[in-house]
């Protein structure tokens, strides 16, 4: 046997060895696959019931506040209703509005001139009161 036939005896080899270490290569990259496709499988079996009650659980808060807004929006149209019917109160009875002001204002002078009559006088004490105690 020559140096060809021993080149071609480790050439031969060589490849078979490559050969060998791609295989292995599938394989492992095989069961890698069939485990991740396991593994979705099973993601999709345990995630599908969450979603369902994730789903009515949605429903059921949707439908309260359905309602909610529903009453919200009739405070908007009552709230607006009572600003223009003040509004045009104001705009259309500005001498009762007048009256109304000065009223207040007599009041509020009442009631301060009735609060300082309350307030009990407080004597001031001298040092000779002080000291004969």
């Amino acid at each position: 046997m020559g140096p060809g036939g021993i080149a071609t005896i480790i050439a031969a080899v060589s490849l078979l060895v490559i050969a060998l270490a791609i295989s292995y290569a599938v394989v492992r990259v095989g069961r890698l696959v069939d485990q991740a496709a396991n593994a979705i499988t099973e993601l999709t079996n345990e995630v599908t019931p969450l979603l369902d009650e994730v789903t009515t659980t949605v429903e059921l808060i949707n439908g309260p506040l359905h309602s909610i807004n529903k009453v919200t929006k009739k405070v908007e149209d009552l709230s607006s209703k009572i600003s223009d019917s003040t509004e045009n109160f104001l705009d259309n009875n500005k001498l009762a509005m007048g009256a109304a002001s000065a009223l207040l204002a007599v009041t509020k002078a009442k009631k301060n001139s009735e609060a300082k009559e309350q307030k009990p006088n407080k004597k001031k004490r001298s040092k000779s009161d002080e000291g004969s105690k």
